[in-house]
């Protein structure tokens, strides 16, 4: 396997450097992922406004952890799938939440189930989805606004995961404790 450096905000490529200064103010460190992208400052920097841009949108924590873990899950991201488990704790999002979207459980809230569900579709049919499941998510009390949020979610998680396949990322020793 080819070998990824991890650097840190001293050694990162110069573009890099301010990008790394931001993950530390953002997380208190360079997170593994942000170490193995700051190789690529671009990918690092679009991570970023994607990551910012995401927690803009119209979903609340727990709907962004949906959106999130359902990728990840379904991508099979060794890394992304503890981290974001640490994410939702510090946003407080339900415990059975992310059990259920880990576990590829039916979440008990049946609007975040529709959530899930249109999310996977969205990454197993690459956007073709029928107009009777678009029907479905609207009448689960979603909206246009939030069938386009999607697509910022699965590009961001589409930058992690496929980084962290190709790097085999080193999960953090905070994230560790989230791995199932």
């Amino acid at each position: 396997m080819t070998e990824f450096t991890l650097y840190t905000a001293e050694n990162a490529p110069e573009a890099s450097k301010p990008l790394m200064a931001d993950s530390v103010a953002a997380f208190g460190m360079v997170p593994n992922l942000h170490a193995v992208m700051a190789e690529a400052p671009t990918l690092l920097k679009g991570y970023q406004v994607l990551h910012d841009l995401f927690q803009k949108t119209s979903f609340n924590a727990e709907e962004l952890t949906v959106v999130w873990q359902s990728i990840n899950v379904e991508h099979e991201c060794h890394y992304c799938v503890p981290a974001h488990s640490a994410i939702a704790a510090s946003m407080k999002v339900d415990q059975d939440v992310v059990d259920a979207l880990v576990n590829k459980t039916p979440l008990a809230n049946p609007k975040l189930e529709v959530l899930r569900e249109t999310t996977l579709l969205m990454v197993r049919e690459r956007g073709v989805i029928s107009d009777e499941q678009i029907e479905t998510f609207f009448t689960a009390g979603y909206g246009k606004q939030q069938l386009l949020e999607i697509i910022v979610g699965l590009s961001q998680k589409v930058m992690s995961n496929y980084t962290n396949h190709l790097a085999d990322t080193p999960v953090d020793a905070p994230f560790k404790k989230f791995i199932k």
